[in-house]
């Protein structure tokens, strides 16, 4: 009866309602009405990206979103996928890739997808913006639909992509649109103009500045010109992200030059790629590491990214003394070409021998293979080393050297065998070291052509399988932080990362038994294994294996960008 009287007085109070506002009463509905969900992971072992152990459950998604996550064996879905015997995770994040320009031309990102990448942070050397004749020239490019970083989001989504992408506003494009190549100061006309267009990719949702301190022209900016660039990110939020201006000689003084440029800058830093480079250096990992922990404890927030290989890959024009570059491609090219240049260059790379100081790092030239040529004549070098080029060409190295970055117009990847397995496992174990491939989504059929570095197919299933369960570095569940909520969190995701009610539905589910790698550097262009299912906002783009043609990824913006 007090129940019956009750509900009599809940309805005369929302007749009263009603008569005031014009409004009619709505029922609320019972659970019977509810609507089904639209997706229904069943009996997964849920690996949440907090780092906490796994607990057997279900995940329900309804649209783009997480609906539910515990224990829903009462609850309906349009789809349900059976995970019994599979992890559930959240989406991994991919804090350095280089698909900014790869998802505009195909957006099925088949090489991130297969290895479990949902989501992607660019923008380390160069950035979509901003845009003039200097930065379209360096690329190759005689124009692009956009100018501002809104613009090419807008690209990116019209492009449907099948993973998410964000970015970083680089120095070197900043300074290139503003100053070309110069190897200068900037004026401080020169240095408002940097700092305009920092600005204004911030205000779009630029994750931050980054810098490639290696690669020109970033590497004629001086530590505190980079300071000032670095402050505007900081003003609204955004981090400072570098591969630092050395990975081998000199890796604790680039580390402490990061460190300081996010110090005064006052914001966090995250080093890309952080390796000990070059035999001579190896087992500088550790001062490294300790480097970055004293400026965690003195209040710098800083963390790092690696890829799991014994070899770095970047342009075989990275062996060129850095004053070489200055001007851009077309001035290195003809300093190539010129018999003067020429063998100044000869004889700093050689210093009077035979080609010593080529390919150092990689102890050698037998140390560094052809990755990848743009001209056709060129094709079959490629997965050899350059050693073995140059007898075939029946030259020194040097002159090989020079004449095939002349052939290809200085477009030829290399990949340099340059670090040690004990350095990437000391860098691995530290808890701020996130997982970044350093390579662009590719496809994984006879369309790609030479020899890309394996990270592109297998760098987050090579360390589940090589580093989690056959040589026990870290655990399953951190493994699984170190790839979602870890990142998320550096960028200012702050609705991706973890698997809880409310965050977006990026999603992996993979066989904790079976997940490797199977790329390699003598035949890189495989799949990894043990990828079962791949959501992507609530769209499955990996369902059993299987690619599905669904590009259902967006633009990533930082937490409080417009």
């Amino acid at each position: 009866m007090k129940i019956q009287q009750r509900s009599l007085l809940l309805a005369a109070l929302a007749a009263a309602v009603s008569a005031c506002t014009g409004t009619a009463p709505v029922a609320a509905p019972g659970p019977s009405a509810a609507a089904p969900y639209d997706v229904l992971i069943r009996n997964g072992l849920i690996v949440d990206g907090t780092g906490s152990p796994w607990y057997r459950g279900d995940v329900a998604l309804r649209g783009d979103r997480i609906a539910a996550v515990g224990q829903l064996r009462a609850a309906q879905a349009r789809d349900t996928i059976d995970a019994t015997g599979l992890v559930v995770s959240p989406g991994w994040i991919d804090m350095l890739g280089h698909s900014e320009y790869p998802l505009l031309r195909d957006g099925r990102a088949i090489s991130k997808i297969m290895q479990g990448i949902t989501s992607e942070i660019t923008g380390e050397v160069t950035s979509v913006v901003p845009v003039n004749a200097n930065t379209l020239r360096e690329l190759g490019r005689d124009s692009v639909p956009w100018s501002d970083l809104d613009g090419y989001f807008a690209a990116l989504e019209q492009a449907r992509p099948a993973i998410n992408l964000g970015t970083f506003v680089t120095v070197g494009s900043v300074r290139r649109y503003a100053m070309g190549d110069a190897n200068r100061a900037p004026t401080a006309a020169e240095l408002d103009t940097m700092r305009a267009h920092v600005a204004a990719a911030m205000e779009d949702g630029a994750m931050g500045l980054s810098s490639g301190l290696i690669y020109t022209p970033a590497s004629f900016a001086t530590t505190e010109e980079v300071i000032e660039l670095n402050k505007v990110a900081a003003r609204y939020g955004g981090g400072y992200a570098s591969h630092i201006r050395s990975e081998g000689d000199r890796l604790v003084e680039a580390v402490n030059e990061a460190i300081r440029i996010g110090e005064e800058g006052g914001n966090w830093v995250q080093i890309h790629h952080l390796k000990a480079s070059g035999r001579a250096n190896w087992g500088k990992m550790v001062p490294a590491v300790a480097a970055i922990e004293a400026a965690r404890a003195r209040g710098v927030d800083v963390t790092a990214d690696q890829y799991p290989y014994p070899a770095s890959g970047t342009g075989l024009d990275a062996t060129i003394p850095n004053w070489a570059h200055a001007g851009g491609t077309d001035s290195l090219l003809a300093r190539l070409a010129d018999p003067t240049t020429r063998a100044r260059l000869r004889e700093e790379l050689t210093g009077g021998g035979t080609d010593w100081r080529i390919g150092t790092s990689a102890g050698g030239p037998s140390g560094v293979m052809i990755a990848g040529v743009s001209t056709d004549s060129l094709r079959r070098y490629q997965g050899m080393r350059l050693s073995e080029v140059a007898e075939a060409r029946g030259q020194e190295v040097v002159d090989a050297l020079f004449d095939i970055l002349l052939a290809d117009r200085a477009n030829t990847s290399a990949i340099y065998f340059s670090m040690s397995e004990e350095d990437i496992e000391y860098g691995m174990r530290q808890p701020w070291m996130m997982v970044g491939i350093d390579a662009g989504a590719r496809a994984a059929d006879s369309t790609v052509t030479g020899k890309p570095h394996p990270r592109a197919y297998g760098s987050f299933p090579r360390i589940l399988c090589r580093y989690v369960r056959e040589r026990n570095v870290i655990t399953l569940p951190d493994a699984i932080r170190r790839f979602t909520s870890l990142p998320a969190a550096r960028v200012g995701l702050d609705d991706r990362g973890v698997l809880k009610e409310g965050m977006f539905a990026d999603l992996t589910i993979f066989d904790p038994n079976t997940v490797c790698d199977r790329a390699t550097f003598e035949v890189p262009v495989q799949t990894s294994v043990g990828i079962v299912h791949v959501i992507v906002n609530g769209v499955p783009v990996v369902r059993g294996g299987a690619v599905t043609g669904e590009r259902p990824g967006r633009a990533l913006r930082r937490a409080g960008a417009r």
